[in-house]
């Protein structure tokens, strides 16, 4: 018996299908109409999904021995198939929504990587958070630890710092500079000794050179001429002894 070629492109179709990803959703599209076939289509096209009504048979033989196999025990009715690329939950959400809509559509099962999926699993997919949901869920877990490590580090130098403004407390204050520390050792009685000797030694210079000045007084005189010597008056006996001197 000769194979039409339309039922060979549609197998050739489908195995096109399969081999381009290992996720599908089986549906029954009992008693909806064309518009509502091609407006689901569009929705799930926009999800990475490629929604199509196959034939069973048809069906069956493309994917025999592939990974997607598992799909044949849904194949029963009319059926429309949604071969996914994109979120696989995205594409169930969007099925179970569509029902509320649609009450004639119903979804099947599936199969993700070979595993099949019942209509009970894909409730459950519809219920998860979209895939980007999850990424950022994921990010935010990974990215906490970073936080509060970030938050540890910032705050390690300020505890060290209030621990040792504490600790500087409980020893009784700041410490200060060395002289200062000096001067802060340094009992009553001796500071008071030693400003005292401070001020005698202070005005000491001040007596010194005041006592001192009168003897600057000579060294003046000395630079200045001597006053002639006053003659000495001869007396009768010096007189008669230069007198009686003989001539030479």
């Amino acid at each position: 018996m000769k194979v039409r070629p339309d039922k060979v492109a549609t197998v050739d179709e489908v195995k096109a299908r399969v081999a381009s990803t290992s996720t599908a959703v089986v549906t029954e599209y009992r008693g909806m109409t064309v518009a509502q076939i091609s407006t689901l289509r569009r929705q799930l096209r926009a999800l990475g999904a490629d929604y199509k009504v196959f034939k069973n048979t048809l069906v069956r033989r493309a994917v025999s021995g592939t990974a997607v196999e598992p799909i044949s025990e849904f194949l029963d009715g009319p059926t429309a198939i949604a071969f996914v690329d994109g979120d696989v939950s995205a594409v169930a959400k969007a099925l179970r929504d569509y029902t509320k809509v649609s009450p004639n559509l119903i979804v099947k099962g599936g199969v993700v990587d070979g595993k099949a999926l019942s209509k009970t699993d894909l409730t459950a997919l519809a219920d998860l958070p979209s895939r980007e949901v999850l990424l950022a869920q994921f990010a935010g877990l990974l990215a906490s630890p970073l936080r509060t490590m970030a938050a540890l580090l910032k705050a390690l130098p300020q505890n060290f710092a209030y621990g040792l403004s504490a600790l500087v407390d409980a020893r009784g204050g700041s410490p200060a500079p060395a002289g200062e520390t000096a001067a802060a050792e340094t009992p009553a009685g001796v500071e008071d000794a030693v400003a005292a000797s401070d001020d005698v030694v202070a005005s000491e210079p001040d007596a010194a050179t005041t006592e001192e000045a009168p003897a600057a007084e000579p060294v003046a005189e000395t630079t200045e001429e001597a006053p002639a010597a006053e003659p000495v008056a001869e007396t009768p006996e010096a007189s008669a002894e230069a007198s009686a001197e003989p001539a030479e």
